[in-house]
């Protein structure tokens, strides 16, 4: 385990937004975590906060007067089972990128749509990433974790993580009580079946691509991402930083008399943004992206207060014109996410 001090979080997350943290732990061995309990506990220090790639996170202006803890272990195991499916497990801290990859570089289906999301696998479960008609929670079987406080090690099946659209358990009620150490999978080799999200088969029609195979939609889905969204490591973003809007079941009739569309209950709140008038707008130099409106980039913003400022703003035009009410999808360090 590394223990450094005085670090800006700015430097580790991709919005390059907060302030310094007293202390980063990066773990680089799967029972790390336990010295680092003990660490904190030798320090006197009662704060933590567990960070993956910093993707889909940034700070308060404050100092985090505590420990920003790191996943770098990033084992990948992986296992024949019957029927076709194959066991993986994974170290929290493996970029999600590069299990992707492993999974169809083996022939699975059940991730491939999720290809080229930033961060680590470890925070996968934690917003129950998901993105072109697929989501982490349906490949997920359980959850290696150490319950921070008690240094208890045990596994969490799937069906008890209460994974729902960008939530779980790792970021509702249990916050912070859990360090995720490795999460199993377990995928099917074969091809992904029903329809396709519907930017994702426009852009293979475009294309004359009617091959289902892992590795081709993979290679689609990054295409259509790269030409929509900044790659956080050279633009300072965080990805998708506004949710999409979920509406009750009786409530889509009236979306389409509107005519917002929408994904089922889902409206695109991409393109609520986008017909407010706010895709290329800059707001205290935070641009909402002239490519993907749901994309928030630091071009020029240098504090929390500032980006705080332009989202109060943005989300006040899209309720006067729409009337739904905008969240931000980033956790926030220095916040109510601080133990």
């Amino acid at each position: 385990m590394k223990v450094r001090e005085n670090i800006p979080i700015s430097d580790l997350v991709t919005m390059r937004i907060g302030g310094n943290a007293r202390y980063v732990f990066e773990l680089e061995k799967e029972l790390d975590i336990i010295s680092a309990r003990e660490k904190l506990e030798e320090l006197g220090i009662e704060k933590y906060y567990f960070l993956g790639a910093g993707a889909n996170t940034f700070a308060t202006d404050e100092e985090f007067d505590g420990a920003i803890i790191i996943n770098k272990y990033d084992k990948i195991e992986t296992e024949e089972l019957s029927g076709g499916k194959i066991k993986f497990t994974v170290g929290g801290g493996l970029k999600w990128d590069d299990f992707v990859n492993k999974t169809i570089e083996l022939g699975c289906t059940g991730v491939e749509c999720l290809a080229g999301i930033p961060g680590t696998v470890g925070a996968a479960p934690v917003q129950n990433i998901g993105a072109y008609g697929q989501e982490v929670k349906d490949t997920i079987s359980r959850v290696y974790v150490a319950e921070f406080e008690t240094k208890e090690l045990k596994w969490i099946l799937a069906e008890d993580c209460n994974f729902s659209y960008r939530r779980s358990i790792f970021n509702g009620k249990e916050r912070g009580k859990y360090f995720i150490i490795k999460v199993e999978f377990i995928l099917e080799k074969g091809e992904i079946e029903g329809e396709l999200y519907n930017s994702l088969q426009r852009y293979l029609d475009e294309k004359g691509i009617t091959s289902r195979e892992p590795v081709v939609l993979a290679e689609a889905v990054r295409n259509v991402r790269d030409s929509k969204l900044p790659d956080p490591e050279f633009i300072a973003s965080s990805g998708s930083f506004f949710k999409n809007i979920y509406v009750m079941p009786e409530e889509v009739e009236d979306l389409d008399k509107r005519g917002i569309p929408h994904h089922g209950t889902k409206v695109n709140t991409g393109w609520l943004l986008e017909n407010s008038g706010l895709k290329g707008k800059d707001f205290y130099g935070f641009k909402v992206s002239d490519k993907a409106a749901l994309v928030l980039i630091n071009e020029s913003g240098k504090t929390y207060a500032d980006m705080q400022k332009a989202v109060a703003e943005i989300s006040k035009i899209v309720e006067e014109k729409f009337g739904f009410k905008l969240e931000p999808e980033p956790n926030v360090i220095g916040k109510e996410d601080i133990k």
